[in-house]
């Protein structure tokens, strides 16, 4: 039997850029061409883009997604140019039932051959495509040359139940089509066209996943992946072929994007394939591919950060200017009368390493005038949060007017351990158009800074050294209003990521209940400000934003009942 090359591409789309995305995958197929490629395969809705959310309810919307798809199968007729696999979103043809299929396209010789529907519909964390695709009622195989294809996408072969101990669904696509004979012949390579969001370890989960697959079938299996960072969601790439034993072949590059080139009659475990990235590095990457498309695919060039001389902003800044540039950030430090000179410093010091222009705004008299303002309705009443709370908000206008001015996006500098806890302003630091590290605890911030001077010293040591602090009144720490970060984040993580009640952290963790119900408390009274906040770039599992939803109006925890 002859042999058929495969290559697979890891594109970055913009949603809703059917001419640009259309163009990215003509480009890289006739690249796939001058490689003697048979068969260009890329990402699940790589022509509209993912997530289109809402943009589906548009019926121009899905009429462009057509169009495009009619382009791309044209251009197959191109002397040179290999087929092409891609995914897309088409309308339904079943009603009643959803307007929009989530399809896999198989183009060649100038029209559109075969169109595989995608069956399993997530609708948990992060997504919600029940809310827009009708699903598939079967599933079919195809021939591709002397191969016969099963192709998958994305969700479909998420469902193995020989992996999974828990499944989401009770049926297998994937399952479905290895029984299935095409002309009595079985299928000879699993495909899987994907947009997974990346979170902390999901490389690992996606690899062992399609490497069970393929050992339990037989069958060599290339999953082809989205990369880039839409809105919240940051896609990883990372895409890998296995052989039948499981064992990889071949492996795109992480966070940025890549092919690869497999030809079927040489499926030997590939010497130099690329480890997978997890821990630091890879949320460190992530997250500078997430500032950087967030900032490019919204129109913008510059980004503005409040810097205090901590170690979140300094971290935050760093993260920027390796997304940017340089010349594309700018640091405002807006100190108080309770800012230490060290932390000014500090700010300047952090600026001069990082190469970025840095301005100081003193907030002294800003917010004099403001209690000036106030001082008839404060009358008789002590100095607290409303006064702290005040200094925060004018940085906050500050930042916007800034913004304003110049139209540069301002990046939030709150972490998670923050976030969770409510240890954060609204309209204060919270103000922004993105959260940087709103899912990094506080903790991982450290390692994030010790990451960043892996090379050279760019955070200055002193930031990461000295006890944090917001600076809001004389003296204050943040140990004054939480416990240390090294018992608070996994009181944090326990709850937030992996909802264990208050019983079970005190348990693993051998707390005091009373000291972890004060966390937790701590948590369901600041779910007011998380919905107010700016979007997050998700790193972990469990982000906050629409991955994890929870009514204000509520009474969340009752222990005594009695």
């Amino acid at each position: 039997m002859g042999a058929v090359k495969l290559a697979a591409f890891q594109l970055n789309p913009i949603v809703g850029d059917f001419g640009g995305n259309t163009a990215a995958i003509l480009a890289a197929a006739r690249r796939a061409g001058t490689h003697g490629a048979d068969l260009a395969i890329f990402p699940e809705l790589a022509i509209p883009g993912y997530p289109p959310q809402d943009l589906i309810e548009d019926e121009n919307f899905l009429g462009s997604a057509k169009a495009a798809l009619e382009r791309v199968a044209e251009a197959t007729a191109e002397a040179g140019m290999p087929a092409i696999l891609c995914g897309t979103v088409l309308p339904s043809d079943t009603r009643p039932g959803k307007r929009a299929r989530n399809v896999a396209a198989l183009c060649s010789e100038g029209a559109v051959q075969f169109m595989q529907t995608k069956m399993l519909l997530p609708f948990y964390d992060v997504f919600d495509e029940q809310r827009y695709f009708e699903p598939a009622a079967s599933q079919s195989l195809v021939a591709f040359q002397d191969e016969v294809l099963a192709i998958t996408i994305c969700e479909d072969a998420w469902n193995d139940k020989g992996y999974w101990p828990d499944r989401n669904y009770s049926n297998d696509p994937v399952e479905r089509l290895m029984a299935q004979r095409l002309h009595g012949r079985a299928p000879t390579l699993l495909l899987n066209l994907s947009a997974s969001p990346y979170w902390e370890g999901k490389q690992a989960v996606r690899r062992g996943m399609v490497g069970a697959l393929a050992q339990r079938y037989g069958v060599p299996a290339l999953m082809a992946a989205q990369v880039g960072g839409n809105d919240s969601l940051i896609f990883d790439g990372a895409s890998f072929a296995v052989n039948a034993a499981g064992e990889p072949i071949a492996t795109a590059a992480s966070f940025r994007e890549d092919f690869f080139v497999l030809d079927t009659a040489a499926l030997a475990p590939a010497p130099a394939v690329l480890p997978t990235q997890d821990g630091v590095e890879a949320a460190w990457h992530a997250l500078v591919l997430g500032v950087r498309d967030y900032v490019r695919k919204c129109g913008f060039k510059d980004a503005l950060i409040g810097l205090s001389g901590g170690i979140d902003s300094a971290v935050v800044a760093a993260i920027a200017v390796e997304a940017l540039g340089a010349g594309r950030v700018r640091g405002i430090g807006m100190p108080s009368e309770y800012s230490s000179t060290g932390s000014i410093d500090d700010a300047r010091d952090l600026a001069e390493r990082l190469g970025i222009r840095f301005d100081l705004l003193a907030i002294h008299d800003s917010v004099s005038a403001q209690l000036g303002t106030l001082a008839p309705l404060f009358a008789g009443t002590a100095f607290g949060l409303a006064e702290e709370n005040l200094q925060s908000r004018t940085r906050g206008a500050l930042l916007m007017a800034i913004s304003n001015k110049f139209g540069a996006l301002v990046l939030t500098t709150g972490n998670k351990s923050e976030m969770a806890t409510g240890y954060c302003t609204l309209y204060g630091d919270m103000v922004g158009a993105l959260a940087v590290i709103g899912d990094v605890w506080k903790t991982r911030v450290y390692e994030l800074a010790r990451f960043a001077n892996r090379e050279r010293e760019v955070i200055p040591q002193n930031t990461i050294t000295k006890p944090p602090s917001a600076e809001l009144r004389p003296g204050q720490m943040d140990t004054d209003s939480l416990p240390p970060y090294e018992i608070l984040d996994p009181i944090l993580q326990a709850y937030v990521e992996h909802y264990r009640s208050e019983e079970q952290i005190a348990e693993e963790l051998a707390l005091p209940v009373e000291r972890v119900e004060q966390v937790l408390k701590l948590v369901e009274r600041s779910e007011y400000k998380r919905q107010q906040a700016a979007p997050v770039l998700k790193v972990t599992a469990k982000s906050f934003g629409t991955g994890r939803r929870f009514p204000l109006a509520a009474r969340v925890r009752q222990r005594h009942l009695a």
